[in-house]
């Protein structure tokens, strides 16, 4: 696909993965929409970008999320990529009693069904151009659980799922789907987590996805994921014992 002269919606967009993503899409003459649900964080983020539009709103909220896509109807009805990059996750315990329903649902509301949500309300734009794209970031989690951070597993092991047919389901139109699978990554997103020490730069993560786009490499597996992916084609409990490994 084309990586230039594109219109693209970017959830999560003003800081981490979601931001060197903008960055480097500006870079290539996109204009690039950003939103979060911090104004002060996103217009700090745009300052820093050219050719892009910042627009707070809460994925997670319905009504919010049909106010952006009425305003996105009125000023770019050019959209054709969306990239779902919003995220929570929550590092804990499962064990300990500390409310991890609470928690799960935070994580399924951000990290799926808002997703789904999002995805369906802008399909019928992203329908009515000549190449359009949807890019789901999910995790490394998505192929085998970390015990520490077990619902944010299971919330992305469930978008991974969704990504696979939504897929399917759009094979033969203009819509192509993309999922990136990034492992660690060292943003403030991931810092609880251990992210700052031992994560990857986002600005891997970036590039890896631009090379998709160019490759059609429709699920991409940044760093070791590749490595958890191989692995759990032969044992998915080595898998899963590599990703908890004390």
């Amino acid at each position: 696909m084309d990586l230039t002269n594109n219109t693209v919606l970017i959830s999560g967009g003003s800081a981490g993965i979601g931001f060197e993503i903008a960055r480097l899409l500006t870079e290539k003459g996109n204009h690039v929409i950003i939103t979060g649900r911090d104004q002060q964080r996103l217009s700090a983020a745009a300052a820093k970008l050219n050719n892009v539009t910042a627009i707070a709103v809460d994925v997670t909220k319905e009504d919010e999320i049909d106010q952006l896509v009425k305003q996105l109807g009125t000023d770019f009805p050019e959209l054709n990529i969306l990239i779902n990059n919003a995220g929570a996750a929550h590092y804990y315990d499962l064990i300990a009693g500390g409310r991890s329903w609470e928690k799960a649902d935070e994580e399924m509301n951000t990290n799926y069904i808002a997703i789904i949500r999002l995805t369906e309300k802008l399909l019928p734009a992203l329908q009515r151009q000549k190449a359009s794209a949807i890019v789901n970031v999910s995790s490394i989690a998505a192929l085998a659980p970390n015990l520490k951070i077990a619902t944010y597993s299971a919330s992305k092991a469930a978008l991974h799922s969704y990504t696979q047919s939504l897929r399917l389901a759009l094979q033969d139109s203009t819509v192509k789907v993309f999922e990136l699978m990034p492992p660690l990554v060292n943003t403030d997103f991931s810092a609880s987590i251990g992210g700052k020490e031992n994560g990857i730069s986002p600005v891997e993560v970036a590039e890896d996805l631009l090379k998709a786009f160019d490759d059609e490499t429709y699920e991409i597996h940044v760093g070791q994921t590749a490595a958890i992916f191989e692995l759990t084609k032969v044992s998915p409990l080595a898998a899963l014992n590599a990703m908890n490994a004390r």
